[in-house]
C-alpha cells in the first residue's frame, strides 16, 4: 500500500507540473513517512546517488557543448557539413543530419544540439525556401544522435548505475549513431524527391577543402575523447576535462571568439545545468532505492519471466516500457529508476548490459521527441517560433526511421557490440 501511495503521489505531482526532481523527492518522502522510516535516510541516499567519480564527467561534457556553441564553432561545423553533403537533393536536410553527427562527438546532449545547431540550421533552411515544419522535424530528429554517438551524458550515467565500462558504452554507440544518420538521410531524400527540394550548392573540392580547414581543429575534439579512452590514456572523466581544456584553447587562443564575459556565462550555464541534473539524479536515487528495498525488480522479473523467457519478447516488452516512461519522464530520472529494475531481467535472459544500455538510451531519446515532456520540442519551439503542437506534428514522420533503427539494434546485438568486442573483449 505504501508503494502504491508513492506512485499515486508521483503521478499527481507530475500532472500538476511539479519539476521531476521535486516529484521524485516528494513521493519518496511520503513513502518514508508512511513506512515509519527516518527522513534522514533520504538525504543519505541522495548523497550516495551523486557521490561517484565517473559522474564528474557530466559537468565537463556539458561545458564542452556550451563552449562550442558560444565560441561560434557550431557555424564552422555547419559549413563543413554543407560543403560535404549540400550538393545532394534536399541538401540542407542532409547538412542538418551531418552537422548533428559531427556535433554529437563534442556535446553528448540532444538539447545542446537542438539549441545550438538548431538555431543555425532552421534559419538556413527557411532562407533557402524549405518548409518550416520540415526544418523543425529533421532538426529535432537529428538532435537525438547526440547522446548515442560518444561522448554521451546518458551513457555515462547508465555506466555508473549499471557498473558497466563507459569506454565500451561509448564505442557501442558509434555504429548505432551512424545508422540513425543514414536512416534520417534516406527519409530526407524521400521528402526531397516528393517535394522537389533543391540542392544547396554544387560540389566543389575548393569549398570542401576550405571548410575542412576551418572545421579541422573542432573536429579533433571527438578524436581526443574517443582516442584517449580507447587507448587507455584517459578515463572518461579525464577525457571530459581534456576536451574542456582543448575547447578553451580553441576559443581563447586560436579563434579568439571567447571573451571573459562569454566564459563567465558558459560557467554559470554549466553550473546551473549540472545542478539540475544532479538534483534529479539524487532524487531518483532515493526513488530507485525504495523500489529496490521493495524488490520491485524481482517482482517485475518474475512477472515477465512467468509470461515468457524468450529473449526477443523480453527485449520488446522492455522497449515498450521504456518508450512509455520516456514520454512522461526526463531522461536522467528515467535512467536512474529503470536501469536497476531492467538489469536483473536482462541478465537472466542473457542480454548484454552494453547492448541494453544502447537500446534504453535510444528509447529515451525518442521520448525527447514526444509529448508531454518532449524537451527537444520545447527547445525548438522557442528557437523557431513555432507552436509546440506544430513541432509535434512536424517531428512525427521522422520517428519512423528512428524506430526502424531501434528495432534493428534491439534484435541484432552485434550492431552495437562489434566495436566493444573488437577492442575490449
Amino acid at each position: 500500500m505504501s508503494l502504491g501511495i508513492m506512485f499515486v503521489v508521483l503521478a499527481v505531482l507530475l500532472v500538476c507540473g511539479a519539476p521531476v526532481a521535486v516529484a521524485l523527492a516528494g513521493s519518496s518522502l511520503v513513502y518514508l513517512f508512511i513506512a515509519g522510516m527516518p527522513p534522514i535516510s533520504m538525504l543519505h541516499n541522495m548523497i550516495n546517488g551523486v557521490n561517484s567519480f565517473p559522474l564528474l564527467a557530466v559537468p565537463f561534457f556539458i561545458m564542452v557543448g556550451h563552449l562550442m556553441n558560444t565560441g561560434g564553432i557550431t557555424v564552422r561545423i555547419f559549413n563543413f557539413a554543407r560543403a560535404l553533403v549540400g550538393w545532394l537533393p534536399g541538401g540542407l536536410g542532409h547538412v542538418n543530419v551531418g552537422a548533428s553527427v559531427i556535433f554529437a562527438g563534442m556535446s553528448g546532449a540532444a538539447v545542446a544540439d537542438a539549441g545550438g545547431l538548431g538555431n543555425v540550421e532552421i534559419k538556413a533552411m527557411r532562407d533557402a525556401g524549405y518548409e518550416t515544419g520540415f526544418a523543425v522535424g529533421i532538426t529535432a530528429a537529428s538532435s537525438t544522435i547526440g547522446p548515442i554517438i560518444p561522448p554521451s551524458l546518458p551513457l555515462v550515467l547508465y555506466g555508473v548505475i549499471a557498473q558497466v565500462s563507459i569506454g565500451q558504452l561509448f564505442l557501442a554507440g558509434v555504429v548505432p549513431g551512424l545508422l540513425m544518420a543514414i536512416a534520417l538521410m534516406v527519409m530526407v531524400a524521400w521528402y526531397s524527391h516528393r517535394r522537389k527540394y533543391p540542392k544547396d550548392r554544387a560540389f566543389s573540392l575548393t569549398n570542401l577543402g576550405r571548410a575542412s580547414k576551418d572545421a579541422f581543429l573542432p573536429m579533433m575534439t571527438p578524436v581526443i575523447i574517443i582516442g584517449g579512452i580507447s587507448t587507455g590514456l584517459f578515463t572518461p572523466t579525464e577525457a571530459a576535462v581534456a576536451a574542456v581544456a582543448y575547447s578553451l584553447i580553441l576559443g581563447l587562443a586560436i579563434y579568439r571568439t571567447l571573451t571573459m564575459r562569454h566564459l563567465l556565462r558558459v560557467t554559470m550555464d554549466t553550473v546551473e545545468t549540472t545542478a539540475a541534473i544532479m538534483l534529479i539524479v539524487g532524487a531518483a536515487a532515493v526513488f530507485a532505492w525504495i523500489l529496490t528495498a521493495n524488490q520491485a525488480a524481482q517482482h517485475l522479473g518474475s512477472f515477465v519471466l512467468g509470461f515468457t523467457d524468450n529473449r526477443y519478447i523480453v527485449i520488446f516488452l522492455m522497449m515498450v516500457l521504456v518508450l512509455i516512461v520516456g514520454c512522461f519522464m526526463e531522461t536522467i530520472a528515467a535512467i536512474t529508476i529503470l536501469v536497476p529494475v531492467l538489469l536483473p531481467i536482462a541478465h537472466t535472459v542473457g542480454i548484454d548490459p552494453v547492448h541494453l544500455g544502447i537500446i534504453v538510451i535510444l528509447n529515451l531519446m525518442l521520448g525527447l521527441l514526444t509529448p508531454p515532456v518532449g524537451m527537444v520540442l520545447y527547445v525548438l519551439s522557442r528557437v523557431s517560433g513555432v507552436r509546440f503542437e506544430e513541432c509535434v506534428r512536424a517531428t512525427a514522420p521522422f520517428l519512423v526511421p528512428l524506430l526502424i533503427v531501434l528495432m534493428l539494434l534491439a534484435f541484432i546485438p552485434q550492431l552495437s557490440l562489434m566495436l566493444p568486442t573488437l577492442l575490449y573483449r
